[in-house]
């Protein structure tokens, strides 16, 4: 079949061939053989010659990816024997899986499980193109392996639908000991509620909670989190600080050179949002031989002068108390969004903002926010029943009944708009980078985030300007060390940050047509080739270019069908729209 070798070049060879040549022989492998063996692929057929690309090398049966030496012009040219086919398909490795079938040579095609589960992944594919398929059916080929069982695996999947509810949930047909959990945002209570404890997010957690848009915000937010630390106690300390900071506001506007009723007005505002029984609108405040309701003390005389001013200062001073060096380190404890309202407003008064008009605007802006959320219905999902430190609240997502453990838990954000359920992913995946961080012996328990529909959330946010990082570029450069890995699914990887798609190692590429998702691929994928980007274009569904670690060479997949399936097939418009007429 294959007659000389005509020339070669940096990382192909032409090679004349000898009678007509079907073009099936397209993409197969063929080894060239003199004092070494060269693996190669047929990339073009042109009548008598053939292009053959250098893939690698075999030395002593082992395959090597790419090349040093290239083959000789006299070199013997032969089709891949089932030794070196088993080689490179990862036939020969013990800590192997299989990912689908080659459709070339109708055989199965293995990955390294540490290759592939201890790396960034990213999956991409047109809308019914099988990307959802293909990963339910790798993540069942995991789970339906004979000789080993990954038991400890903990697989966390975010998506906006119950897509791979119908795929996963019966997982513990596979053995025993596997078990699936869901977690929803909706109102099903077949399920579990997502909640979060408040006390476990951060400034960066709120920032994003509360849309935040300048560093004046973040500095509010620190002092919310300092008080609601303090003021969830509710202990006598707490009401004197209280106290302190009232009136440490209210004599900071006295002693402006606004005009009585401008002054007035703004006391009357700290009093309506902060307030204790010792200082309030309606407390009776004692004078020389009678008492006066507190806000009548603040009536003007024909002067323009509050007709209780002494009166007022000397109330106020009471409550001033600049000896006692108050910590307002934050430290976690239990509180709710109403404890979070309370010191939040004790904030805006004790950064003085009152009298910057435009650092008020700003601030009032997150108190707008929180309380809107505080009476919204996604308020309930902040609504833990107990105090839980940030492992005992992973090992609770985890936990299944009978003391049994979970290996797949899905997030199901349904019902919610996109701005909160990239918020509620972010705080998820923070607290996850946080718990792999802290772990004593690093990578002892390897978590996977699998972000379906991941251009919804892997944006190029404002994270960066306002937080000076974002959470998923940062998994995406520094978890791998701690066992934290990302795996993404999208059919426009456009939309997706550039930083976390260079971070990615592995890829299945299913059938993409737009135009300008196929640029950004070509230009963002690490040692992606024009042959890969032209070979996803002709698939079918169900087929993938898969390449990257898990990979020794490029190759085509057929995924097998999921079983059970996902539930991600198109509405039968048939079935539902035509009616038979008798």
């Amino acid at each position: 079949m294959f007659e000389k070798i005509i020339s070669i070049s940096k990382n192909y060879a032409l090679v004349k061939i000898a009678g007509v040549v079907s073009e099936d022989l397209l993409n197969f492998n063929v080894v060239f053989e003199d004092d070494k063996k060269i693996l190669g692929e047929i990339e073009e057929v042109d009548g008598e010659n053939i292009k053959i690309t250098f893939l690698g090398e075999f030395i002593n049966g082992k395959f090597y990816s790419g090349i040093i030496r290239k083959p000789s012009l006299t070199a013997k040219i032969r089709i891949i024997n089932t030794e070196e086919l088993a080689e490179i398909v990862g036939d020969n490795d013990p800590k192997s899986m299989t990912l689908g079938i080659s459709p070339l040579y109708n055989y199965p095609i293995k990955i390294n499980i540490d290759d592939m589960f201890s790396n960034h992944s990213a999956i991409f594919g047109n809308t019914g193109s099988g990307k959802t398929y293909g990963v339910a059916r790798l993540v069942q080929n995991l789970f339906n392996m004979k000789d080993k069982i990954p038991f400890n695996s903990n697989i966390f999947i975010f998506n906006n639908t119950s897509e791979y509810d119908n795929a996963f949930r019966s997982i513990n047909t596979y053995n025993a000991n596997f078990n699936y959990k869901m977690y929803t945002t909706s109102g099903d209570t077949d399920y579990n509620i997502v909640k979060l404890p408040l006390w476990l997010l951060n400034v960066d957690d709120y920032a994003n909670l509360l849309d935040v848009t300048s560093y004046s915000q973040l500095m509010v937010i620190e002092k919310m989190l300092s008080y609601v630390s303090v003021f969830a106690r509710d202990d006598e300390e707490t009401k004197r600080y209280k106290n302190h900071l009232i009136a440490k506001a209210i004599i900071s506007v006295m002693y402006t050179n606004q005009v009585s009723a401008r002054i007035r007005d703004q006391i009357f505002s700290i009093l309506t949002d902060c307030n204790t029984e010792d200082l309030n609108l309606d407390v009776e405040v004692p004078g020389v031989g009678y008492t006066r309701q507190f806000r009548k003390c603040f009536d003007i005389d024909s002067q323009g002068e509050f007709v209780e001013r002494i009166l007022i200062a000397e109330y106020i001073q009471k409550f001033v108390d600049n000896e006692t060096k108050w910590n307002e380190d934050y430290v976690p404890i239990y509180f709710n969004l109403d404890d979070l309202e309370v010191a939040l407003n004790f904030a805006l008064i004790s950064e003085g903002l009152l009298l910057n008009e435009k650092s008020y605007t700003e601030a009032t802006a997150l108190k707008v926010r929180l309380h809107t959320l505080n009476n919204s219905s996604n308020s309930r999902f902040f609504k833990y029943d107990n105090f839980v430190d940030l492992n005992q609240f992973i090992y609770d997502i985890i936990a299944y009944e009978n003391n049994k453990r979970a290996q797949i838990i899905n997030f199901v954000l349904e019902d919610v708009d996109d701005r909160f359920a990239k918020t509620l992913v972010k705080i998820y995946s923070r607290l996850l980078f946080k718990f792999s961080k802290q772990m004593p012996d690093r990578g002892s328990m390897p978590i996977h985030i699998m972000l379906e529909e991941a251009h919804r959330y892997v944006q190029k946010d404002f994270d960066n300007e306002i937080l000076g990082y974002n959470i998923f570029e940062r998994i995406a450069k520094e978890g791998r060390k701690f066992g934290l890995v990302l795996d993404l699914i999208t059919q426009r990887p456009t939309e997706l940050s550039e930083t976390v798609i260079s971070q990615c190692s592995n890829f299945l590429i299913f059938k993409i047509n737009h135009p300008t998702d196929l640029e950004y691929i070509r230009k963002m994928v690490p040692n992606i080739s024009a042959d890969v980007i032209e070979k996803q274009k002709a698939l079918q569904s169900g087929i993938c270019v898969a390449f990257g670690r898990m990979m020794k060479i490029p190759m085509i997949v057929r995924m097998e069908l999921p079983n059970p399936e996902p539930s991600s097939t198109n509405a039968s418009i048939y079935d539902k729209w035509m009616v038979e007429l008798k």
